[in-house]
């Protein structure tokens, strides 16, 4: 049986931790940030956890 590929845009947007969790970029960051507030934009740099649902199709994804 051929080997699992990884999907390769899911291997571009998602970053797996040490203990497994599967961390995100969040959006509204990428332009159109002189209107937003600093605190905010701030906030959005952080990455996020994927919630529980996705996060399993991800992992399909992912091939992990």
């Amino acid at each position: 049986m051929p080997k699992m590929k990884t999907e390769t845009g899911a291997k571009k947007r998602f970053k797996v931790t040490a203990n497994g969790k599967i961390l995100r970029r969040k959006s509204y960051r990428a332009h159109l940030l002189e209107k937003k507030s600093s605190t905010r934009t701030r906030r959005l740099g952080r990455e996020a956890e994927v919630a529980g649902g996705q996060a399993k199709t991800v992992r399909k994804m992912l091939g992990i």
